[in-house]
């Protein structure tokens, strides 16, 4: 299995991550912590070293990625993220409370830090941008703490290109972590080419959008209370209907190469760009198994050129997804 870089940093990982927002956040009830470690310990046992995590999906989703990954520390690479403090209902909608003064910022990595059970963090993103501070603030806290050995590397999630340019300016970014799946292709406008010229990793949270693109899910499906599925656009049975030929083709390729819809999605998802990472979520250990499985799928010139025409042709509905 050959690693990818993130960004200009020294940190090798995965070819695949594994997110662990959906253990305690998103998707339902927080889910056993001795059945999720014992599933992040075999995700290292098949070759994942890629780890991601935020305190806004709990402040125990740290303390579960820390506590499951003390016996193998010196083999991963852990991500979490600062920016988000909180939550709070405006409107009757959830809304997030977003922090990253200078001062703040260094409390929230001290936290993180004795959450996760480290001593250095290897990939600190912002998760969100604050309006409040500009991003030469924020940069100048990171290159404060890469010299001060608390991290390795920095990146950001879902920032705009300019601030992007600004940030990387004073202190360069490893890697940028979006959305990006078949179904949320918005990365490829911009932010690619940006990628490239600065020597960033991609990040791709949600490669399976949401699991809609695993074809485990149909209009007539029901969500448990506190899944956020339940609210997609996606998922709605319409929407569904809509792309039912995109899901077809997923399909028709699989069976072609005795595979899972998820893993040629993930394997379509690889060969985009070298330097993007998908981090699919899991708590399910046969998933886990099957979308690290993707490790061992390359799809051919011909069945990309196939699936990109498809793709092109299909009205994809990506309307607030």
């Amino acid at each position: 299995m050959k690693k990818r870089k993130l960004g200009n940093s020294n940190l090798e990982v995965s070819p695949i991550g594994l997110g662990c927002m959906g253990m305690d956040h998103a998707y339902g009830k927080p889910v056993d912590r001795e059945e999720m470690i014992k599933l992040i310990r075999r995700a290292v046992e098949l070759g994942c070293n890629f780890f991601d995590t935020a305190v806004v999906y709990g402040e125990s989703n740290e303390e579960l990625l820390g506590q499951a990954l003390i016996p193998v520390r010196d083999q991963v690479v852990i991500a979490t993220k600062f920016g988000i403090t909180g939550q709070e209902v405006v409107d009757g909608k959830p809304q997030n409370i977003l922090n990253s003064r200078p001062e703040s910022i260094r409390e929230q990595v001290e936290g993180s830090l004795r959450r996760l059970k480290v001593d250095c963090i290897d990939l600190y993103y912002q998760h969100r941008v604050d309006p409040k501070v500009e991003p030469e603030a924020v940069a100048g806290v990171m290159k404060e703490l890469i010299a001060k050995g608390k991290i390795k590397a920095w990146g950001l999630s879902n920032a705009p290109i300019d601030y992007i340019k600004r940030a990387h300016a004073v202190c360069p970014l490893s890697a940028i972590e979006n959305q990006y799946s078949m179904v949320w292709r918005e990365p490829e406008k911009e932010l690619f080419d940006l990628c490239e010229e600065l020597d960033i990793s991609f990040v791709a949270y949600s490669p399976l959008g949401n699991g809609f693109l695993s074809g485990k899910y149909t209009k007539d499906t029901k969500y448990e209370e506190g899944d956020f599925r339940g609210l997609m656009r996606r998922f709605k049975p319409e929407v569904m209907a809509n792309n039912q030929a995109l899901l077809d083709l997923i399909e028709k390729v699989a069976e072609s190469r005795n595979a899972t819809s998820a893993q040629i999605v993930l394997a379509w998802e690889l060969s985009q760009k070298p330097y993007i990472i998908p981090i699919p979520g899991t708590t399910k250990m046969h998933r886990l198994e099957e979308n690290l499985g993707t490790y061992n799928i390359e799809l051919t010139e011909e069945e990309l050129d196939s699936i990109n025409e498809a793709l092109f042709k299909i009205d994809i509905d990506e309307t607030h997804f």
